[in-house]
């Protein structure tokens, strides 16, 4: 029998739910997303192969093409602001929204792998195995990656994307 990917959702709603955010910023269309992402997944948990990954990496990769499918309705991304009215976070917020800039002018690789690493909380051999990319390129890659992004955000490169890594909110209670 095979093992079910689906059996313990919460931490990879989670993890899914901040890549897309990363991806195509929070909000109502990284939840639809999320959604479509795992809708995809009850429907076609058969396919699942825990020889070629583990599940979460196996969602990403539904979620991808569920960013892909959502991207040719729409011209540019979603850039949607986390609602951070009167809760004293003012600092973390616009450092939040310079991280989503610098992200955001990366090119369409860095932005992946920052999403991947950060986002979907993946190691450098699940982002190789997704890519298709030996181990050590995606960590060159990506430490390139953050090296523009610190030069953009700071001279010094204090600020790093787990600084502000996206949570997804959370669920009003009944």
């Amino acid at each position: 029998m095979r093992s079910d990917p689906l059996a313990d959702p919460t931490p990879l709603i989670r993890r899914v739910y901040a890549y897309v955010a990363y991806r195509i910023g929070d909000g109502a269309e990284a939840e639809d997303v999320t959604s479509e992402t795992f809708e995809r997944a009850l429907r076609y948990r058969e396919s699942f192969d825990p020889r070629r990954g583990d599940a979460a990496s196996w969602l990403i990769g539904i979620a991808r093409r569920c960013i892909a499918d959502a991207a040719l309705g729409r011209e540019t991304p979603t850039d949607s602001i986390p609602d951070i009215a009167g809760d004293g976070h003012e600092d973390a917020a616009v450092a939040r929204l310079e991280l989503r800039d610098a992200v955001a002018g990366l090119d369409e690789r860095d932005r992946e792998l920052v999403a991947l690493r950060y986002g979907a909380d993946l190691t450098a051999k699940q982002i190789g195995e997704l890519l298709e990319m030996k181990t050590n390129a995606v960590e060159v890659a990506l430490h390139r990656a953050l090296g523009r992004l610190r030069a953009t955000l700071e001279p010094d490169g204090a600020a790093t994307p787990e600084t502000f890594v996206v949570k997804p909110k959370p669920e009003a209670s009944p």
